[in-house]
C-alpha cells in the first residue's frame, strides 16, 4: 500500500484579525508538512456569512507571510483541489447533505427559531438545559416525528428547513488522537448538530469533512476547542462512506494567559500592554486599533520562534531556531496536551535574542526609516558599525534612536542624575584641558585619543573614573553608550571638540 502524502490544511474564519493562536496553529501544521514532505494548504472558512468582515481574509494571508509561513495551495495560488474559499464551494455540499438524508443518517428539522427558544425556555424553568438530541427529537417538527405526507408539503411549498445529523444511539466513537492518545465518545449524549443550514449554507461541520475529503487533506492538526467535534466529523466520514480517506486528527493545546486562568484573549493583551495579533488590525466598523506584533518591532523570525515552543518540545536546552531546524525537528508526539502559557517577557526576551545576532546591513535597513522620520543626516556615516556596536543593548529597532541618537546630533540636554554624580566642581576644568590636548591629535582614532587622554589624566593624577564618566555625560549626554573613545572617532574631531566646549559652557550643577 502507498503511504499517503501528507496534506494539512490551516482553515480560518474571516472575522476578524489572525489570533497569534491561530498563528501558532498555522506553524504547527506548515512544520508538520514540511517535516514529511508535504502540502501547507490555507482554505478560507466563510459560510457564515452574518459574521464576514472585509479585510480579513487579506489580513489573515498577509499575517502568514509576514511569519514566512509558505502557502502551497490557497485562494492566491490555486491547485487542483480548488475553490479554496467555502462560499465558493457552495453547490458542493448541499449533495452531501441530501445524501445523508437519503440515507437516513440525517434529516430535515422545520422548527422555527421561535419554537426552539420556547423549548429552551421550558427546559430553563425546569432548571435544565434543551438539547436537540436523540432523547428529545422525536418531540420535535421534523422529518422523524412527521409523516412522509408531512414532509413532503413542507418541502413542496418551501418552508425554511435545516438538516440535522441523526446521531447513533447505540455507538461508541473511538480514535487515536496524535497528541492525546486514545478518546472516546457516546453517541448517544452528543446533540444532533446542524449540517445545512436554511439559507442554502453548510455549517462548519459538514463543509470542513467535505473539503478536508475533496483537497485530499492526510492530517487535521486544529485548537482543542475541536476535538467535542470529533465524534461527528468521524461519523460523517463513516456515513458518507469515506472512512478509508478520513485524515488523522490531532488537537493542539490552548495558549494560556500570562496570570490566571483560561486561554489568553485580546482583553489580556489590552490589559498588560502586549499584542495578541502578528500585524496591526483596524476595525472597519468601529475604527478601533489593535496592535500586531511587526508594528511593535517584533522580528517575524523571533515571533515564530516563540510561537513554536508554545506547547512544543524539542526535548533539548535549545531555544533559538530558525524555520529551517523547525521544520527538522518538529514532531507532533512532542507537542503536549496541556496548556501552554505565554509570557510576554519571554517573547521580549526572544526578539532580544534575534536582534543582538541580526546581520549589520540588515540591522540597518530596519533602522533607517526611523533616521528618516527623525531627519537626521546620514552622510558619511557608518550606520552599519554604529548599530553593531550597541545592537546587544536593544530588545527592539526602536530603541536603536535611544542608544545611538548621539553618533548622528549632539544632546541637547544632560541627564540631570548624571550630571549631580559625574559634573563635580573642577571637572570643567579638566574637560577644558582634555579639549586642548586632544586638539592635537592628528590622527583621529579611537586608541590614540585613549592614548591621550590616559597619559593627560595619569600624569595630573585626576581619577580615571571621575574623568571618563564625564567625557560621556559631554559626548552623549548621559551615562551610557558603548565605548567612549569609538564614539569620539566615529563623530569626528570636530563633532568631539563641539561637544565638550558645550558641556563646560552649558551644564549646571
Amino acid at each position: 500500500m502507498t503511504e499517503r502524502k501528507v496534506r494539512v490544511r490551516f482553515a480560518p474564519s474571516p472575522t476578524g484579525p489572525l489570533h497569534m493562536g491561530g498563528v501558532r496553529t498555522a506553524l504547527f501544521n506548515y512544520l508538520f508538512a514540511k517535516k514529511h514532505g508535504g502540502d501547507f494548504l490555507l482554505r478560507i472558512e466563510d459560510t457564515d456569512q452574518t459574521r464576514y468582515v472585509p479585510g480579513a481574509e487579506n489580513y489573515i494571508i498577509e499575517g502568514l507571510k509576514w511569519c514566512g509561513i509558505h502557502i502551497d495551495e490557497g485562494p492566491e495560488n490555486p491547485g487542483e483541489c480548488g475553490p479554496y474559499r467555502q462560499s465558493e464551494r457552495k453547490d458542493t455540499y448541499r449533495q452531501y447533505a441530501l445524501q445523508l438524508v437519503e440515507s437516513e443518517d440525517a434529516y430535515y428539522a422545520f422548527d422555527t427559531p421561535e419554537e426552539l427558544d420556547a423549548v429552551r425556555a421550558e427546559y430553563e424553568e425546569k432548571k435544565e438545559t434543551f438539547t436537540y438530541n436523540a432523547a428529545t427529537r422525536l418531540n420535535m417538527r421534523n422529518s422523524l416525528s412527521l409523516t412522509k405526507e408531512e414532509v413532503d408539503t413542507l418541502l413542496a411549498s418551501n418552508t425554511p428547513c435545516v438538516v440535522r445529523f441523526k446521531m447513533p444511539t447505540d455507538q461508541e466513537v473511538k480514535d487515536t488522537d496524535l497528541i492525546r492518545g486514545d478518546v472516546k465518545f457516546q453517541a448517544a449524549l452528543l446533540d444532533d448538530k446542524v449540517l445545512y443550514k436554511a439559507d442554502g449554507m453548510p455549517t462548519y461541520h459538514l463543509a470542513n469533512v467535505v473539503d478536508d475529503y475533496h483537497m485530499n487533506i492526510s492530517h487535521v492538526i486544529r485548537g482543542e476547542e475541536w476535538l467535542p467535534s470529533l465524534p461527528l466529523h468521524i461519523l460523517l466520514y463513516e456515513k458518507l462512506g469515506w472512512s478509508a480517506e478520513r485524515p488523522q486528527f490531532a488537537h493542539l493545546p490552548l495558549i494560556l494567559k500570562p496570570v490566571g486562568k483560561g486561554k489568553l484573549s485580546k482583553r489580556d493583551g489590552d490589559k498588560l500592554g502586549f499584542p495578541v495579533f502578528p500585524l496591526e488590525w483596524k476595525d472597519p466598523k468601529t475604527g478601533d486599533i489593535s496592535k500586531g506584533y511587526r508594528e511593535e518591532g517584533y522580528l517575524p523570525d523571533a515571533f515564530v520562534n516563540m510561537l513554536a515552543l508554545l506547547g512544543w518540545n524539542p526535548g533539548t536546552e535549545q531555544e533559538i531556531f530558525s524555520i529551517e531546524e523547525l521544520c527538522q525537528q518538529f514532531s507532533l508526539e512532542r507537542v503536549t496536551k496541556s496548556g501552554a502559557r505565554f509570557d510576554p517577557e519571554k517573547t521580549k526576551w526572544f526578539n532580544h535574542q534575534y536582534i543582538s545576532s541580526l546581520e549589520n546591513e540588515k540591522l540597518v535597513a530596519l533602522f533607517m526609516p526611523i533616521l528618516e522620520e527623525k531627519q537626521v543626516s546620514t552622510e558619511g556615516i557608518d550606520i552599519a558599525k554604529i548599530v553593531g556596536m550597541v545592537k546587544e543593548r536593544v530588545s527592539f529597532v526602536n530603541e536603536l534612536w535611544d542608544q545611538t541618537s548621539f553618533f548622528f546630533q549632539d544632546p541637547s540636554n544632560y541627564d540631570p542624575k548624571v550630571v549631580k554624580k559625574r559634573w563635580k566642581e573642577a571637572v570643567p576644568g579638566y574637560i577644558t584641558e582634555i579639549k586642548e590636548t586632544i586638539t592635537n591629535v592628528n590622527d583621529w582614532n579611537a586608541l590614540e585619543i585613549k592614548s591621550t587622554v590616559s597619559d593627560l589624566v595619569n600624569s595630573k593624577e585626576w581619577g580615571f573614573g571621575l574623568i571618563m564618566n564625564a567625557l560621556r555625560l559631554a559626548i552623549v549626554g548621559g551615562g551610557f553608550g558603548p565605548d567612549l573613545f569609538e564614539i569620539c572617532e566615529m563623530i569626528g574631531k570636530d563633532a568631539t571638540l563641539r561637544r565638550l566646549e558645550n558641556a563646560v559652557n552649558n551644564i549646571q550643577r
